[in-house]
């Protein structure tokens, strides 16, 4: 302290000798561009784990989207094997129907070619046998109809009419009918449980 040189500036303050101060500013800029470096390796290390971190995210996100991609063309592959088995299955019972109604018409079918052939040789005196054929076959035909499940729908003179089974092909006036009744059937109707088949067609009075 004794050797230190002061020197006196123009308001009397000690003002010490430029030497000490340039070693302290040296001491002070040293120490900040170390602190400025361990920032900077810092901010370094902090970025790479960043980048990892998002590396690891984005194939972890790469490892979902697989996963979810495998698990809807698992899915898919099961509707389209399920679709195929279920169109089949129906038209299998599509055709199990048909064989099955056109195997109760055959018998039918082979009753009315014998009517038929029978009508051809017949003369005035054979007349009532071929009526007597010809509604047999027509009995036999309702009785398969029945027999499948399909009901006539009601239908005679004096019915009301109801527009969901009946369809009325014209009207007219008749005073031994009521209103909306049924004067005439054109054509019979039938239904299968619920279902019209076909509406019956008719004449409908007043």
């Amino acid at each position: 302290m004794a050797d230190e040189e002061l020197f006196f500036g123009a308001d009397d303050e000690p003002v010490k000798d430029d030497a000490g101060n340039s070693s302290v500013e040296d001491a002070a800029a040293s120490d900040k561009a170390s602190a400025e470096g361990t920032a900077a390796d810092t901010a370094k290390e902090e970025t790479k784990e960043e980048t990892k971190a998002e590396v690891a995210e984005e194939a972890g996100s790469d490892s979902a989207a697989s996963e979810l991609e495998a698990r809807y063309m698992s899915l898919y592959a099961e509707y389209d094997n399920y679709r195929r088995r279920t169109q089949k299955e129906k038209d299998n019972l599509y055709a199990d129907a048909i064989a099955t109604v056109t195997k109760e018409f055959l018998t039918l079918i082979d009753n009315l070619d014998r009517a038929v052939d029978g009508a051809k040789k017949s003369d005035e005196t054979s007349l009532d046998k071929v009526i007597q054929g010809m509604e047999l076959v027509g009995r036999q035909a309702q009785d398969t109809l029945t027999k499948i499940g399909v009901e006539e729908i009601p239908a005679e003179r004096g019915t009301k009419f109801d527009p969901n089974l009946h369809d009325a092909m014209m009207h007219v006036d008749d005073d031994d009918l009521g209103e909306q009744e049924i004067a005439m059937v054109f054509a019979k109707g039938y239904k299968y449980k619920d279902r019209v088949i076909r509406h019956a067609q008719v004449q409908v009075a007043n």
